[in-house]
């Protein structure tokens, strides 16, 4: 019978018990009167006791709920759900009116507007071929027959993105606690405006001096490894130096933007033309590495798998193209190189490792067959083990080199198939050894969590002193926290210790036998004097190629690259190593624990690079530029038809050959690959998603001075074989057939042999004086120095003004009508040359007096007043 009294708001004070004299029976109810004067306690004999705060309560013997009046009865109007999409809104009746409605529009202000027709499907686009102004291009056979799509691609997309948005305002952008990607590690778009690229803010992305990758071009998913070779300082001096006479070599495009990716002070650079020569070999076509816009947009394409693949074709190609013996082969002009000879490369001295094949036949006869590899693959044990086993990373390394399986294969003592037991084993060890992950299934990344597991588990014991023996077993979950670490030593955070199994450096040894020995190694610790530097190897990890699994941007591929002395020695005049994350024109440093941890849930390996160390001691790493004065003579033309009579230019003489300083008037004209996609804001503005896909067609260079000042000495027709979309004969001055072989009447010439007379131009130190020059190295793919460029679109600039129209600019200073019907890129070019004249007539010595300004004022003011046309012939107006 005991109650205890308790206040809620006083839990200082100990609560009172209470005795309840019920002499016996127990307490079976309890409860408080309406008028909180008085406490019932009812017990099982059925007797009520009663207690109150005074001798007096009032009670209400019949108390009842209290009745209300009823609600005042109104008609309301239906409920309508803001989120039923469906529903129309005329389902609310609108009050009777006696003026016209708003939306009463008359029909002289409506217009029909019919369903759009569905974008052609870009293979149909990419295999057309033209006769006239009609295309022809065979049946892809993706839709069924009489079959016509009701709904819109685009339409599809953006209900798919309107379905994502949070219902709350708040926090519109994504929620870092539920995006479990880092944040430089997601897919890195370019923001294009009405101005391009000129106000992105590329900086923000990369505060290093080193270059990154653009990734809008087609195929571009392959940056992170042009990095991983460029940063390879064998291979960079190897294609630097390499120049052959194939148009499409990936060999010298290679070089070409590696010398772009050492100019560039944090820039971004394009990797177009290499690109371009990649998509014609038939080889990477026939492995399925070029992808269609539409696989790599939606991200279909296991992309960690195909990096792989990009790997050992990339190494395969580089290897066959510098073995080639030089003479025939190499360029016209090109000195000759320092590695290698006839039947060999510096990639393979690099990357090839002998290999002695064995197969033993269960009859006893033995077939051994030697070859050559330039990568590893890993091959994972059976996953069938309970519980799984811990591995170090150099066992299964070793498992991987010398592979023993059993398979069918023929016999020539049997004369049929038998069960062969197939045994690789290695001859000699490569100076930088790569290896492909293969992680493409759960069972592969399963057995990476797992052997992460057991590393953390023995690096947190380690940290708390205790002793770890070697083949010791240790079971997961049978260790709890190991307290503080040994404080005479310095240790990693637990955070830099989770998801880690690869070491950062391994060391390999090749026994007399020929048997291979292989173990993880410190970073810190070198060979003991009893051991052989010529079998004996220590490997230091150099990059990792990742794939970022992000089902909102359909993933990507970075690289974790550590950069060496000598690199930071020529961009920052500092020496030290640092590991840096390459995710395309993001850069930024990142410790070395982040470069080797892997969370498999959305961040999987792919590509290993050790390199052995003291590498670029063996290695003659001199570059010696191969281009020469030579490729400015004449040449011949790819066309069929062109006649003598038909050049517009004079080649260069060897007398006239350019020095330092020297002005060359240059433009260029450009043909659409791709149209460019934007999409139509709600408030009217257009946003561009995907920018054309320029192609250069045309490139014309004129003498700056001498006697034969203003003639040109360039004039390319570039020969493409990729489907031209849109000529711009309006503002290219080039026309259908201009480019082909076949018909053109033009000097057609190869994009690599103009490139290369731009290249020993800007070698030579010679100034570019043009007209909006920087699209133009852009599209060409070209990185001049900005000391070099003379670019008349800036000359005649107010800043935070509009910028001026070359044809404008001739009209009002030089009085001359250019661009009429279409565009002549020796005019231009012409044109830009005599505007810097008067240039330097206005501003003496370079500097901008009052005068000039007071002649800029004029201008501005002239063009406002002509809308900024140029007047017809028959006009009055005058430029003055």
């Amino acid at each position: 019978g005991q109650c205890q009294f308790c206040e809620p708001t006083g839990l200082a004070n100990p609560a009172d018990i209470f005795h309840v004299n019920t002499v016996g029976p127990l307490i079976m109810t309890f409860d408080v009167s309406a008028s909180k004067q008085a406490l019932a306690f009812g017990d099982s004999e059925g007797c009520v006791h009663l207690w109150a705060d005074s001798p007096e309560v009032t009670f209400n013997a019949y108390s009842r709920e209290t009745d209300f009046a009823l609600p005042c009865m109104v008609d309301t109007l239906p409920h309508l759900d803001w989120n039923q999409d469906l529903v129309p809104l005329s389902l609310i009746p609108v009050p009777l009116t006696s003026d016209a409605l708003l939306s009463d529009w008359p029909a002289a202000n409506s217009a029909p507007a019919p369903r759009r027709a569905p974008p052609v499907d870009p293979e149909i686009l990419r295999t057309m071929k033209k006769v006239g102004f009609i295309g022809y291009a065979p049946n892809p056979r993706t839709k069924l027959r009489n079959q016509i799509p009701y709904r819109l691609k685009e339409m599809d997309n953006e209900f798919d993105n309107f379905s994502q948005v949070p219902e709350s305002p708040i926090g519109r952008e994504e929620e870092p606690h539920l995006y479990r990607v880092a944040k430089k590690y997601r897919k890195v778009t370019i923001k294009y405006s009405k101005l391009g690229l000129e106000d992105f803010d590329f900086k923000h992305y990369n505060k290093t001096l080193f270059a990154g990758l653009e990734p809008h071009i087609p195929n571009a998913y392959c940056n992170c490894m042009i990095q991983v070779l460029y940063f390879l300082e064998p291979v960079r001096c190897l294609v630097q130096n390499h120049l052959c006479q194939k148009e499409f070599c990936l060999g010298c495009e290679l070089g070409l933007l590696f010398h772009m990716l050492d100019l560039s002070r944090g820039d971004p650079c394009q990797g177009s033309n290499f690109l371009r020569a990649f998509r014609t070999i038939p080889e990477a076509s026939a492995l399925g590495l070029i992808l269609a816009d539409s696989d790599e947009a939606t991200g279909k394409v296991n992309l960690g798998r195909l990096i792989q693949s990009w790997n050992r074709f990339i190494l395969t190609q580089l290897h066959q193209e510098t073995q080639e013996q030089e003479g025939p082969q190499a360029y016209r002009g090109a000195g000759s190189s320092s590695f290698g000879s006839s039947g060999d490369s510096v990639i393979g001295q690099l990357f090839s490792c002998e290999m002695e094949n064995c197969s033993m036949c269960r009859c006893g006869k033995e077939t051994v067959r030697v070859s050559s590899t330039l990568l590893f693959t890993l091959s994972y044990p059976d996953s069938t083990e309970k519980p799984a086993k811990d591995y170090e990373f150099a066992q299964i390394l070793k498992r991987s080199i010398c592979l023993e399986q059993n398979t069918q294969a023929w016999c020539e003592n049997c004369e049929k198939y038998q069960p062969t037991v197939q045994t690789r084993n290695i001859r000699c060890l490569p100076d930088v050894l790569v290896i492909n992950c293969e992680v493409n299934s759960s069972k592969e990344a399963d057995f990476w969590k797992t052997q992460a597991e057991y590393s953390f588990q023995k690096a947190m014991m380690k940290r708390g002193g205790f002793d770890i023996t070697k083949g010791k077993e240790i079971n997961l979950g049978e260790w709890k926290d190991l307290g503080s670490p040994d404080t005479g030593h310095s240790y990693p955070s637990v955070e830099e210790l989770k998801n880690i199994w690869i070491p950062h450096a391994i060391k390999m040894r090749l026994t007399k036998s020929k048997e291979l020995d292989v173990s993880n190694w410190s970073e810190t610790d070198e060979l003991s004097p009893t051991d052989d530097p010529e079998s004996v190897y220590i490997y230091d990890l150099m990059a990792t190629v990742v794939h970022i699994l992000d089902s909102r941007t359909g993933g990507s591929l970075v690289g974790h690259i550590k950069v060496g002395e000598t690199y930071h020695q020529r961009k920052e005049g500092v020496t030290h190593q640092q590991w840096y994350l390459f995710n395309d024109f993001l850069i930024e440093p990142v410790d070395k624990c982040e470069a080797v941890q892997f969370d498999m849930s959305w961040k999987v390996p792919a590509i290993l690079y050790y390199a052995r160390r003291n590498l670029n001691s063996k290695y003659n790493l001199v570059i010696k530029n191969p281009i020469e004065a030579s490729v400015l003579l004449a040449e011949a033309s790819l066309a069929r038809k062109q006649r003598k009579c038909h050049a517009t230019f004079i080649p260069l003489m060897l007398n006239e050959m350019p020095q330092a300083g020297d002005l060359v008037g240059l433009d260029a004209e450009f043909v659409t690959l791709n149209e460019e996609e934007a999409e139509l804001r709600s408030d009217g503005t257009k946003s561009t998603i995907k920018p054309s896909q320029m192609s250069v067609a045309r490139i014309t260079c004129v003498r700056g001075q001498g006697p034969n000042e203003g003639v040109p000495f360039i004039d390319d027709y570039i020969s493409t074989q990729e489907q031209v979309v849109d000529y711009l004969t309006q503002y290219s001055g080039i026309k259908p057939g201009d480019l082909d072989a076949k018909i053109s009447s033009k000097h057609l010439t190869t994009l690599k042999s103009t490139y290369l007379k731009l290249r020993f131009l800007i070698d030579v130190g010679v100034k570019f004086v043009g007209h909006g020059l920087q699209k133009d190295f852009r599209v060409i793919n070209l990185m001049v120095p900005k000391d070099q460029v003379i670019d008349t679109v800036y000359l005649f600039h107010i800043p935070r003004k509009r910028m001026i129209s070359l044809r404008f600019l001739a009209w009002y200073f030089l009085d001359l009508k250019i661009q009429g019907e279409t565009h002549d890129s020796i005019e231009d070019a012409r044109t830009a040359l005599q505007l810097y004249r008067k240039y330097l007539e206005l501003s003496p010595q370079g500097s901008e007096p009052e005068e000039f300004r007071k002649v800029l004022k004029g201008l501005y003011e002239k063009g406002r007043k002509l809308d900024w046309k140029v007047p017809e012939p028959d006009s009055q107006s005058s430029p003055k």
